[in-house]
């Protein structure tokens, strides 16, 4: 059985930094796709980020340059390193791994609030 667990989200001031991270376990991490999606309340769930198992990344217009995704295929983790936040970034964040092989997976989610 494949989990997601993510760790990282808070409340930060307009401005902050925040590191979101998301370990996998139950199947080969090397394999999956990685993204991070977010929802707001109200919104519908969007793509923040994803990265390829290459290492391609593919970033959201209203995150590019703030935002930047990593893995560690070591620690079968990603991380996602957020900075200059705006309080359009509140949402809940969750971690999704795609493999062909392996199906599509979900975090439970971490809330990230940015207000003064």
């Amino acid at each position: 059985q494949v989990q997601l667990v993510e760790s990282g989200g808070g409340l930060v001031q307009p401005g902050g930094s925040l590191r979101l991270s998301c370990a996998v376990s139950g199947s080969t991490f090397r394999d999956f796709w990685m993204s991070w999606y977010r929802q707001a309340p109200g919104k519908e769930r969007e793509l923040v980020v994803s990265i390829s198992p290459g290492s391609s990344t593919n970033y959201a217009d209203s995150v590019k340059g703030r935002f930047a995704i990593s893995r560690d295929n070591a620690k079968n983790s990603v991380y996602l390193q957020m900075n200059s936040l705006k309080p359009e970034d509140t949402a809940v964040y969750y971690c999704n791994a795609q493999s062909f092989f392996a199906g599509t997976y979900w975090g439970q989610g971490t809330q990230v609030t940015v207000s003064s």
